[in-house]
Parts: C-alpha cells; sequence; structure tokens
C-alpha cells in the first residue's frame, strides 16, 4: 500500500470511530468550553481591578485586543505588588484546578477511543454501512466514567509535566528573544527564534498526545509510555507525519472557514440604523457558529487520535507487544 493511500485509510478510520463515539465530541467540547469559561472569570476580574486602580473604564479596557489587554493588566499592577500577587494566584488556581477537570475527562476519551478503534471491524473498507460503523461505538456513561477515574492519576502526573514543558519553554523563548533583541536583532533573530519555538510546542503537543493514546492502550505508566512512544515514532515517524500534516491542514481549513464567518456576521453590526436591531438578531447564530466551531475542531482532534491509535496498535503488533486489553475495568464489562 502507498504512503498516500495509508495516510487516507488510517483518517478514514480514524474518523468512522470518532463518529461512531459521537458522544465524546459532545463531552470534550463541553470540557474545553468550560475550562475557557473558568480562565476568563479570573481575567474579566483582573480587568475590573485594573479599571479601581488606575481609574479607567472596564469597557475601554475590553476593546483591547487580548495581547494588550494582558499586558496593561500586568503592567497597571506592578505597582501594587499584593493585587498582582492576588491576581496570579487567581489565575492559577484555575489553570491548576481546570485542567485537572480537563485531564479526567481526557482519560474517559482517550479509553473510548482506543476501545473502538481496537474491536472495529474493517469500517474503512468501503462499502460503508452505518450497521458496520456501529461496530466501533464502544460509549457508555459508566464506561466512560470509569475510564476516567483509571487513568486520572497518569494523565495528571503527565499534565503536570507538560506545563512544566510550557513554563521552561516560554521562559527559554523570552530569553532568547531579549538576549537578540540587545545585540542589536529587532527581526531576524526574533523571528526564527518563534519560529523554532512553535516548531517545539507543535512537537511538545504531539508528543503529549501519543503519550495519551499510549498509556490508554497498553494501561502503562508515563514512563513507560514515553520509551514506548520514542520506539513508535522512530518505526513509524513517515506515516506519523503524514497524519500530522493532514490534521493541521484541516485544522488551519477549519480556522479560516470560522474567521470569515465570524466576520460576515460581525459585518452586520456596521449597518447604519438597522446594526443594532439586526445584531441582537443574529446574536443565535453567533452562538450557534461559536458552538459549531467548538464541535468541529474537538471532532477534528478526536479523528486524528483514532487515526494514530490505529497507526500505534500496527506497529505494537509487530512488535509482538500488543496486549489484548488494557486491564483497567473499564474494558471489562463497557457495553456496546
Amino acid at each position: 500500500m502507498t504512503f498516500l493511500r495509508t495516510v487516507q485509510t488510517v483518517l478514514k478510520r480514524g474518523a468512522l470511530v470518532a463518529a461512531a463515539n459521537w458522544p465524546v465530541t459532545f463531552i470534550q467540547a463541553t470540557a474545553d468550553s468550560i475550562f475557557k469559561l473558568l480562565m476568563a472569570v479570573p481575567l474579566i476580574g483582573g480587568i475590573f481591578l485594573v479599571a479601581l486602580v488606575v481609574g479607567d473604564e472596564p469597557v475601554t479596557l475590553l476593546t483591547l485586543e487580548w495581547r494588550e489587554l494582558a499586558a496593561t493588566i500586568f503592567s497597571a499592577l506592578l505597582s501594587h505588588p499584593l493585587e498582582l500577587a492576588l491576581f496570579l494566584l487567581a489565575m492559577a488556581v484555575v489553570t491548576v484546578g481546570g485542567s485537572l477537570f480537563v485531564f479526567l475527562v481526557k482519560g474517559g476519551t482517550v479509553s473510548t477511543l482506543v476501545r473502538g478503534e481496537r474491536e472495529a471491524t474493517a469500517i474503512e473498507v468501503p462499502p460503508l454501512h452505518w450497521s458496520v460503523v456501529t461496530t466501533a461505538s464502544k460509549f457508555s456513561v459508566e464506561a466512560f466514567i470509569e475510564a476516567a477515574q483509571a487513568l486520572f492519576p497518569r494523565y495528571a502526573k503527565l499534565g503536570v509535566l507538560l506545563m512544566a514543558v510550557y513554563v521552561l519553554s516560554g521562559a527559554a523563548y523570552l530569553g532568547l528573544v531579549m538576549a537578540s533583541r540587545a545585540a542589536g536583532s529587532y527581526y531576524g533573530a526574533p523571528a526564527l527564534v518563534t519560529a523554532l519555538f512553535v516548531a517545539w510546542i507543535t512537537a511538545v503537543n504531539l508528543t503529549y498526545l501519543l503519550v495519551q493514546i499510549v498509556i490508554a492502550a497498553d494501561d502503562c505508566g508515563v514512563g513507560a509510555a514515553l520509551r514506548r512512544v520514542g520506539v513508535f515514532l522512530r518505526r513509524d515517524r513517515r506515516t506519523v507525519f503524514g497524519v500530522f500534516i493532514v490534521i493541521l491542514a484541516m485544522v488551519v481549513l477549519a480556522t479560516g472557514a470560522s474567521i470569515i464567518a465570524t466576520a460576515a456576521l460581525g459585518v452586520i453590526s456596521f449597518v447604519p440604523f438597522l446594526g443594532p436591531f439586526l445584531g441582537l438578531a443574529v446574536l443565535p447564530l453567533q452562538i450557534l457558529a461559536w458552538l459549531l466551531r467548538e464541535l468541529v475542531f474537538q471532532y477534528i482532534g478526536l479523528a486524528s487520535i483514532g487515526a494514530y491509535v490505529k497507526l500505534y496498535r500496527e506497529s505494537a503488533d509487530a512488535e509482538g507487544r500488543l496486549k489484548a486489553a488494557p486491564t483497567y475495568p473499564v474494558l471489562g464489562h463497557a457495553s456496546t
């Protein structure tokens, strides 16, 4: 089978596994939306705190772009150490608590997709019938909860490791950018450092996703999963990279479509006289567009998980390391 044909087949199977277990798309989208709303609470509180400190209007601050808004909040609070410490503490509490909640939900999500891909028939082979696709449907509330509970300690440990890598990478990035500017380079070196930083974070996120998959597929610890991901990437890096590029292209296209749709709805507010009334009328459409955007991005992400699961299962099977099933309770009696 050619390389392009393999990537196409793997992606098709992953997409069908995600579709067969469609409830996890809604669950994952809800969890991520809750996390974003939680992150917005201390940020909005910081806006009002800055307004009280500097005597500015909160509405004026809300008109700023988010990077400018964050810079304004920190710069305004630097002269008030106590308020800044409380703001950072609130952000830290929400970030850690929200992240742990996401890790908990992700355990059930990945476990469901791993089992669906493992036990599905050849759903990627035509003809496509829903009765065949449903062989990959392994979602149940009880199974999801049990898997989430079983995998949460390891996913939380992995998540803490990821956040530590983020912090260290961000500190190194800022240090290199400041050093390059101090050396008199304001464009070339900072641009190169930024490109390398983006590539590094992308590689870290891909590795993080693959380790999550291996933990759920092999019921192993974080250290063992990291070693097995290394072996997996050395063996099948070309196919993994092909799947990653296609998924990245889909995300870019979906992002572009989302931006165009948001801009099209925003144009209404510029219509003279009718703008406020039409803006109120299209508010449900804006909410619906936001919900659809969340679901589409979550589905693309879950389809990629299904594709990577198939690649890892075949790689592990070729090495004779594939288990019959993970040993955590969910796969012992989950309904189909």
